[in-house]
């Protein structure tokens, strides 16, 4: 980077084009735009970070997030931070980005939040929550609605602090091999299914499995599984899922949402200062916009060539399993919050907000959804 690209970022010049570039929909307060506006000082030597994550290296959607976050804080601190990018097992696998981030073994992780159920049950409400909120509700719930104070509440024992950092969108239901005719078919069934999403499916008679993004497919191919939802088609194709499952489910009640979550090392974070702790945020922001603009399109453009290409044929889940799975989501939900105190106020939290903006949802965006016939 050159000394007039550094002295621009330093400046207040800068500052228009990080708005522009969609810092200021993503959050930028007050007091960040003040220290991203002082002028440039004596720069300490390049920090070096790792980030450690929970996909297969570039993967379509999270795993891209993860590089562009690493890529924006590299380029608005002018090199003063530098993070290393790992792809799930390079350096911990998988389903152990959080205790990597928080035990020091890396200062930072791209991961999604319903990973972490097994150790905090709350967790999960910070992806998504089956007929939940979706996209644009949950990031008004974090950003607006109380959200985010209760987010690093509950993930202060781990010793990180967690930031929305992407989001694929609305995710499908999921893949499977043989047809759902009614609840009755899904019994037995072995369903790659994370998060409270996967309990209700295991409470409809499925079995569900936590099975790594990388091993769905070769899981599907041998048999082990006979389904699998992993996100939407965007992700999905990537991963070469139709091969071998072609019959593509909907709704995605399951997980009506999909957050992926930035976790940063609270003890590499207190080592920040201000300026680089209001660049770390806002390049997560900034990421939990720019993803879920570009699953958009990635999702519009992978669903045309999974049906007109791979000859993949969409269904949707017949009525008596959606309605059995609203019932036991309700009761799913209702035994996390009694699980802990704070989980108690994240459950509280989340129900109260999905309440009250639901009425504003079936106006808005359902209504001009079955205005334009689309």
């Amino acid at each position: 980077m050159t000394d007039i690209t550094r002295r621009r970022l330093a400046g207040g010049a800068a500052l228009g084009g990080l708005a522009a570039s969609g810092l200021a929909a993503g959050g930028l307060a007050t007091s960040g735009l003040a220290v991203l506006a002082t002028p440039a000082v004596a720069r300490a030597e390049t920090r070096r970070w790792r980030m450690v994550t929970s996909w297969p290296k570039r993967l379509p959607g999270p795993g891209m997030s993860a590089e562009r976050v690493a890529s924006r804080i590299a380029e608005m601190s002018g090199g003063r931070l530098a993070i290393t990018v790992h792809a799930a097992g390079e350096l911990v696998p998988a389903f152990e980005v959080l205790d990597a981030v928080g035990g020091g073994v890396a200062e930072m992780g791209h991961t999604a939040a319903f990973y972490w159920q097994g150790k905090q049950p709350a967790a999960a409400f910070y992806t998504t929550v089956p007929f939940g909120l979706t996209p644009a509700e949950h990031v008004a719930w974090v950003e607006a609605g109380g959200g985010q104070a209760l987010w690093d509440e509950l993930y202060a024992p781990f010793g990180v602090k967690p930031f929305m950092g992407g989001n694929t969108g609305v995710c499908m239901g999921g893949w499977f091999r043989d047809p759902l005719n009614s609840l009755a078919d899904l019994k037995g069934k072995t369903v790659r299914s994370l998060g409270l999403g996967g309990e209700v499916y295991r409470r409809l008679g499925a079995v569900p499995q936590t099975t790594a993004p990388a091993e769905i497919l070769t899981s599907l191919q041998s048999g082990v599984l006979d389904g699998a939802e992993f996100v939407g088609p965007g992700t999905d194709i990537a991963l070469g899922l139709y091969r071998v499952a072609s019959l593509y489910y909907g709704p995605g009640f399951n997980k009506p949402n999909g957050t992926g979550e930035c976790l940063v090392s609270l003890a590499a974070w207190n080592g920040l200062d201000a300026e680089l702790k209001a660049i770390v945020s806002h390049a997560c922001a900034v990421e939990a916009t720019f993803a879920l603009s570009e699953m958009e399109r990635l999702n519009a453009e992978a669903l045309a060539a999974l049906v007109r290409q791979h000859h993949v044929r969409l269904s949707e889940f017949p009525a008596d399993l959606i309605g059995a799975a609203r019932a036991q989501a309700t009761d799913v939900l209702a035994e996390v919050a009694a699980r802990s105190d704070v989980a108690r106020r994240v459950h509280d939290s989340y129900v109260a907000f999905r309440d009250r903006v639901a009425d504003w949802s079936r106006v808005s965006i359902r209504a001009v959804l079955e205005a334009r016939g689309a």
